[in-house]
């Protein structure tokens, strides 16, 4: 694996994840209680020991740059580095990042000068496990020029991907962006006997891109230094498959994109489950993050059901059901949440502080007391008052306040806002 590059794409304005995304990049969005996005993609890359890692950020990169720099660090015995390429304008070419491609290729020269044989391509958004060693003897043993990872799905979910179509030796022959049409999905079918047998008959005969992809070196400088196409899935990939061997790696176990609120909402309430789809507390695997140094949750006089509680939490005298509490949370008394991420703050406040903001009448960092909150995302360092109902009681599917938006029914209160006492949803 030290003849590997690892790539990792930092997505672009995340506007599927506003307002998670209004000050900060998708990968940079807070996650299971105490992770980023990018926690994820580099700890899989280490896992498996590539430790050649360049991450390509453009918008809102602040936080994000930050994160990693706090987070990542490589001795200076080995050769590994984790580098960020930021978008920036250059005398050849003043525009920024198109596309997966295009800004791939606008770092063309720096992955040039690394002494690798093979890049990988990984997303900064999604939510995964992936044996990138076996990825990777998949492509070496096809002598494969681009390996795709993919993963089978029904027939009802083609429309959401970008499908291939594959030959009894896992060649690609085929990709169709987001099929929709009928001769289309029937045309994409693929038979039980190209797959593997945990899957066979399971009714998951479409083969969906993950956006994962290994490429030879060579291979992908030839591509980009030769065309001007701006994205891998829509334009780059189905080119290639005509003049270049293009094989799809099988993946069945978890995989989420998470670049929707909703979606994003379900899979963070997932990881409170008894048993849930992607797990944390993989010893073998385990999640890489900042090490905080954070002191223990202390829990007062609470009643707690299928919920995640983060260190350094303060919770007094509430209940909390199929919630994840992120970390520096504030709960006073009296408060119940219900399918609720919090995300916690980025500090505690001290006695000046909390004095000041009885003097401008303005609400604590955390959740007063006699709240209801439900169905609801919380980001960092919001401000509810006392007796705040959050309910979307009127039953809204999408709607934008100042304080808040509703996104697919699922309130939102943005970083840093302010609920004030008895406001209600």
């Amino acid at each position: 694996m030290k003849n590997v590059l690892a790539v990792i794409l930092g997505g672009g304005r995340g506007t599927r994840l506003y307002p998670l995304t209004r000050f900060r990049a998708k990968p940079a969005v807070p996650i299971g209680g105490k992770f980023r996005l990018i926690d994820i993609p580099i700890s899989n890359c280490l896992h498996w020991d590539i430790k050649k890692i360049m991450v390509l950020t453009q918008f809102n990169t602040a936080s994000l740059h930050r994160h990693i720099s706090q987070t990542y660090k490589f001795d200076g015995f080995s050769e590994g580095f984790l580098q960020i390429l930021a978008a920036q304008q250059t005398i050849e070419d003043s525009n920024w990042y198109q596309g997966t491609a295009d800004a791939v290729r606008k770092n063309i020269h720096y992955i040039k000068n690394q002494k690798v044989d093979h890049v990988v391509v990984l997303s900064g958004d999604q939510l995964y496990r992936i044996n990138l060693r076996d990825f990777m003897a998949f492509h070496l043993d096809t002598d494969s020029d681009i390996t795709i990872a993919v993963k089978p799905v029904r027939r009802e979910q083609a429309g959401e991907f970008g499908i291939l179509q594959i030959d009894e030796h896992r060649r690609i022959v085929r990709f169709v962006e987001k099929p929709r049409e009928t001769h289309q999905l029937d045309d994409l079918f693929t038979p039980d006997t190209y797959l593997d047998q945990q899957v066979a008959g399971a009714g998951l005969n479409y083969i969906a891109s993950m956006g994962i992809y290994i490429f030879k070196k060579d291979m992908l400088i030839d591509l980009l230094e030769h065309n001007v196409k701006e994205d891998f899935g829509r334009e780059v990939i189905p080119d290639a498959i005509h003049d270049h061997q293009v094989y799809a790696y099988v993946f069945t176990d978890y995989w989420e994109d998470i670049g929707t609120i909703k979606a994003f909402f379900e899979a963070n309430l997932d990881f409170a489950n008894p048993i849930p789809r992607f797990d944390f507390y993989n010893e073998q695997a385990p999640i890489y993050t900042r090490k905080r140094f954070l002191p223990g949750s202390k829990i007062e006089n609470c009643d707690v059901h299928y919920s995640l509680i983060s260190e350094g939490s303060i919770i007094e005298g509430s209940k909390l059901t199929n919630t994840v509490i992120g970390i520096r949370s504030v709960i006073r008394s009296n408060s119940y949440l219900e399918r609720v991420v919090m995300m916690g703050a980025d500090y505690y406040q001290g006695l000046e502080e909390k004095a000041e903001d009885v003097e401008r009448k303005r609400c604590p960092v955390g959740i007063g007391r006699n709240c209801i909150i439900r169905n609801a995302i919380l980001d960092k360092n919001v401000r509810v008052g006392e007796g705040v109902r959050i309910l979307n009681e009127k039953g809204l599917v999408n709607f934008t306040h100042d304080r808040y938006s509703i996104v697919d029914g699922i309130t939102v209160v943005p970083k840093d806002m302010e609920i004030p006492d008895g406001f209600v949803i």
